[in-house]
């Protein structure tokens, strides 16, 4: 195993990591822009190092400097955590080349992954069936005319290298494709370096669902279970529970199964998540493979009791998946909230600012809750990165007592000096639709029409 491991990331998810890490006696070193140098959550850290100033660009999304953090603090791994770097096989590329073991796949694989239209291929080749598209990148908006033509509309023009709903839209017909193309194309080269695009038939009233996987380098696999991942906005996933209300258990098997053999047939290695679009008929459509620890993992591991993060940085080490299929065990329900630093009555728009309280209670209810953050009371939320505050995440033997508990968590939950999500959770989770397990893609269950009814935000 690791003696010391560089965690190229911030905030939650470097928390998270670090925890991990002590766990197996590995010394986490954490990096900082000077932004975050102040934050609570550097603690959690043996050593700190300051990569750059707080822009991204020039601090967490600088693979050379992270790469020289590493080396000048004796790491020998690296864990990318999520966003950021976390799917550039560039960066796993350079960190090899250092002699670094990177926490994920092998550049190949994560290059191959992260471009969707060849991840299409791959997957189809795997056994999966996809969703009705154009067969690549499309040269132009007179090709992606063509292309709806023949799939039929409503259309997801969407980016080749990227995800998260950036340079995407969504054209009801020729006049709003023709609209939006050189939008798509635009956002897509802004986010991720490259405009090119391609097009999928959207299905009205999907589930998104989506399976965790873990593969060794010995060509081991299993799954564990799914997450139903619907209750999403600007197609940002806010709620995810597990399992899936939509599947039934013969489904969930299939599911797992196929998920398992797509990802070994790649030579995928660590954990991942292969990502579907369940249509009204029960088809289930591969849309993507995410190849980094999710923000939602913790429904995962709430009811299987597999310590996903341990395990990517065992794989890491090169050891062997410990885990049968048959060894892991579902038991319960689990939800979890992202509670975010965002306005939702003024379309979700970001909210920075310093923390006068920040305080979520302890297990309440029935069920068992976890609350993972990187924050304390009087902590500053800078405007420079991902909103996210907290994730709040119930565990219970069922899942109306799984709701049960999150709502009284959040109902108890006390934070103030920036707007947050929470009043959006309580009016979700308490919504008809959400609670009858009847809910999809096309709206948030709860929100709007219940906004009248809700508390201020606090």
């Amino acid at each position: 195993m690791f003696q010391r491991l560089l965690v190229a990331n911030r905030g939650e998810v470097a928390v998270r990591i670090a925890r991990a890490c002590r766990e197996l006696g590995i010394a986490p070193v954490g990096v900082a822009s000077s932004a975050d140098l102040a934050g609570s959550w550097t603690r959690a850290f043996d050593e700190v190092v300051c990569i750059g100033p707080p822009a991204a660009s020039a601090s967490y999304l600088s693979a050379e400097r992270l790469v020289q953090a590493a080396l000048q603090t004796h790491c020998s791994a690296v864990h990318p955590g999520w966003g950021f770097l976390a799917e550039n096989p560039r960066f796993a590329a350079l960190c090899a080349q250092h002699g670094l073991a990177f926490v994920g796949p092998r550049p190949g694989v994560m290059a191959l992954m992260g471009a969707k239209t060849p991840a299409k291929a791959a997957m189809r080749a795997a056994g999966l069936e996809l969703i009705p598209g154009s067969d690549g990148p499309l040269s132009d908006v007179d090709a992606a005319a063509r292309s709806a033509r023949e799939v039929g509309y409503p259309v997801l023009l969407k980016a080749v290298y990227g995800g998260g709903g950036r340079g995407m839209r969504r054209c009801a017909d020729e006049v709003e494709l023709r609209a939006a193309f050189a939008a798509a194309a635009a956002e897509a080269e802004a986010a991720f370096g490259r405009g090119d695009v391609y097009l999928e038939r959207y299905l009205v009233g999907g589930r998104h669902v989506e399976v965790q996987v873990l593969c060794d380098s010995y060509g081991n696999g299993v799954h564990l279970g799914e997450r139903e991942c619907s209750v999403q906005r600007k197609h940002q996933k806010l709620i995810e529970e597990s399992p899936s209300p939509a599947l039934t258990g013969a489904e969930r098997a299939e599911l797992g199964q196929r998920a398992v053999r797509a990802a070994l047939a790649v030579g995928y290695e660590g954990a991942g998540t292969i990502e579907f679009l369940r249509a009204d008929d029960g088809r289930l459509f591969f849309m993507e493979m995410n190849t980094r620890l999710q923000v939602e993992h913790p429904v995962s591991e709430l009811v299987t009791g597999v310590d996903i993060v341990a395990w990517q940085l065992r794989i890491a080490a090169r050891q062997a998946l410990g885990l049968t299929q048959d060894a892991v065990r579902a038991r319960g329900h689990a939800i979890e909230c992202r509670i975010n630093a965002e306005d939702p009555e003024r379309n979700f728009q970001p909210a920075p600012g310093r923390l006068s309280a920040f305080e979520f209670p302890p297990a309440l209810g029935p069920g068992t809750l976890r609350v993972d953050t990187h924050l304390a009371p009087g902590d500053e939320v800078p405007p420079h990165y991902d909103s996210l505050l907290a994730k709040v995440i119930a565990w219970a033997d069922t899942r109306e007592r799984c709701i049960e508990t999150l709502l009284s968590a959040l109902r108890a939950t006390r934070i103030a000096g920036v707007p947050t999500t929470v009043p959006l959770h309580l009016a979700v989770l308490d919504s008809p639709e959400f609670r009858s397990g009847r809910y999809d893609t096309a709206a948030i269950p709860g929100w709007p029409l219940a906004r009248a009814a809700l508390p201020a935000a606090r």
